[in-house]
Formats: C-alpha cells, sequence, structure tokens
C-alpha cells in the first residue's frame, strides 16, 4: 500500500518518464532488451549509483557530501601505492578501505562534533582528497594487478552480471532495510526534518551523523576500488566529476535537498531513468558533453519541480481557507 500511495507523487512521474525512454529506446535498436544491453547499462554508471545510496541517507539527513568522488579516488590511489610498494593485494584493498573510512570520519568530525556546514567540509574534502591522491601517484598511471582483481570489474562473475553490478543489489537492499524499515532510518528522518526536536526526543544526534559519514566514506570507497578494477589501471583523477551525478540521482529521486523526506523508491526509479537516459542517447550517437548537458537539466527540474508543487499547493489551501 505505501508502493502504491509513492506512485501516485513524484515517483509515478518517474515511473511515466521510465516508461516513455524505454519504449523510444526499443524503437531506436533491437538489441535494447537484450541481456548484454541491460547489463552494460548498469555497469557502465554502477559505481555512481552504488555511491548514490548512503549519499540519498545523507541529504535525507540534512547533509551532503560533495567529496564522495574524491573518496572514491584516494581510495584506489591508496590501493595503487600499496601495491606498487611490495603489499599483498588484499592488504592493499583494506588500505584503500581504511583510508575512505578515515576521509568519511574526518568529515563526520567536522560536521558533527564542531558543528561546521556539511557544504563547507565536504567541499574542502573534495580539494584535499583530490590532492592527496594526486600526491600519492603524481602523474603516472599505475596497473599491473592481479589478474582476479581485474577479473571483478570487467568480466562477469555471477551469471551474467559482474561482481559491481550484484555489490549494488546487496546494498540497495540494506539500504532500504535501514532507511525504511529501522529505528535508525526514522532518526535520519527526524534529524533533516528538525534538528532541535531530534536533540529534545533524546536522539544522539553526533554519533548518528558521524555514522553516516563514515558510511559515506566507505561506500564511496568500495566504489572506487570497484571502478579501478573496471578500468585495469589507477590514475591521480579517477573518479573525477562523478559527485554531480551522484547528486543529480539522488535529488531526481525525489529526495528533498533541504533534508526529511525522500525513499529510495524514487532513488531507484531515477537511477533507472538516468541509466536507460544515457543508454538511448548513446544509441543515438549524442556526444558526452550533451549527455551531461541533459543530465544537468534534469538536476535543476529536479529541484524547481517539487518547489514549484509545494508553492501551487500551498497556495490553493490558501485559497480554501
Amino acid at each position: 500500500m505505501r508502493l502504491l500511495a509513492r506512485l501516485r507523487g513524484w515517483e509515478g512521474l518517474l515511473l511515466v518518464l521510465l516508461v516513455a525512454i524505454v519504449a523510444m529506446n526499443v524503437t531506436r535498436s533491437p538489441y535494447y532488451l537484450g541481456v548484454e544491453n541491460i547489463v552494460n547499462l548498469f555497469q557502465l554508471e554502477i559505481e555512481k549509483i552504488i555511491v548514490a545510496l548512503t549519499m540519498t541517507l545523507l541529504i535525507i539527513n540534512g547533509e551532503i557530501d560533495l567529496s564522495v568522488a574524491s573518496i572514491m579516488g584516494l581510495a584506489a590511489c591508496v590501493m595503487a601505492w600499496l601495491f606498487r610498494h611490495g603489499a599483498p593485494m588484499p592488504w592493499a584493498l583494506l588500505g584503500g578501505l581504511a583510508a575512505g573510512g578515515a576521509a568519511g570520519a574526518f568529515n563526520g568530525f567536522w560536521v558533527a562534533y564542531v558543528g561546521l556546514p556539511s557544504l563547507a567540509v565536504t567541499l574542502a574534502g573534495l580539494i584535499g582528497y583530490r590532492g592527496v591522491a594526486r600526491i600519492l601517484v603524481e602523474d603516472r598511471s599505475y596497473g599491473g594487478y592481479p589478474a582476479w582483481f581485474d577479473a571483478i570489474g570487467q568480466q562477469p562473475q555471477l551469471g551474467p552480471v559482474t561482481v559491481s553490478i550484484a555489490v549494488f543489489a546487496v546494498l540497495f537492499a540494506i539500504v532500504a532495510v535501514i532507511l525504511h524499515d529501522s529505528g535508525f532510518g526514522r532518526i535520519v528522518y527526524v534529524m533533516g526534518n528538525n534538528l532541535q526536536a531530534a536533540r529534545y526526543s533524546g536522539v544522539r544526534i553526533k554519533p548518528a551523523k558521524l555514522s553516516l559519514f563514515v558510511a559515506s566514506g566507505l561506500n564511496a570507497a568500495l566504489a572506487g576500488l570497484l571502478y579501478a578494477a573496471r578500468l585495469g589501471s589507477v590514475r591521480g583523477d579517477l573518479a573525477q566529476g562523478f559527485e554531480l551525478d551522484i547528486i543529480t540521482i539522488v535529488l531526481l529521486g525525489g529526495v528533498s535537498i533541504f533534508g526529511g523526506s525522500g525513499n529510495l523508491v524514487g532513488v531507484g526509479l531515477s537511477i533507472l531513468v538516468i541509466l536507460n537516459l544515457r543508454n538511448g542517447m548513446g544509441l543515438a550517437d549524442i556526444t558526452g558533453n550533451t549527455q551531461t548537458s541533459v543530465i544537468g537539466a534534469l538536476l535543476i527540474l529536479s529541484v524547481l519541480i517539487p518547489n514549484i508543487a509545494q508553492t501551487v499547493r500551498s497556495n490553493w489551501k490558501g485559497r480554501e481557507t
């Protein structure tokens, strides 16, 4: 019943848009609905949609993390540096994850315990973490990883899908349970709606916010390592600019930039809309710059339309009274 209620709102609009995009793509190519194309559709954007899951939690909580793409790059560069200096690959991967968790904890400390705005803190992180990544690998490209690592991102391991897609499916289910069916999920919404009310209700705000940023850092690091596996090499500019696409996915899914509202159903539909839209534009030989412009326009619309709708509803209620 909750799902049906959501489909009457913003999520319903996204569903209609998705059906229209799929129908248009089907007419453009007979191979569009093939298993290989569907897997490829997800695989080309898989790292972004993995990070979008924890970004959803943060934005509903009333915060934001602009440093996620830089953390992706940092984790991959730490892994590459450790492997280059003789560390076994499993330890290098753990080092990359630890770097992401540490970056998330650093962000969370300044936001949760010092009280600085997450926009400013993570913007500084966007620059700082990218700088550390470039220091580690300089201008070189590091490759030569074990075959099993490259296979994780490049070859189907579980039927027709890669490990990255399987990881996304598992994380989506976990985040859905946390957000919609757990006490911590309710705390995330309460803090995003009214931080003072949450504080007076006895919510431990600081540890909750810190845990969200640590989760964001770890998830971004995981995505960065999976991206390195897919590319087979690591550079200091790995994942540069990904943060805007990630935020677009979340906001297009109906999550309020001001916090307190949104759900994973909308974000899931947003993921499908953007993936199918990019795939369709690729089939139509539309250039990457134009694709980015279209996604940017979607970001603007995803912020404007809900606000306009809210204003119209408020004015209508005012006339009725």
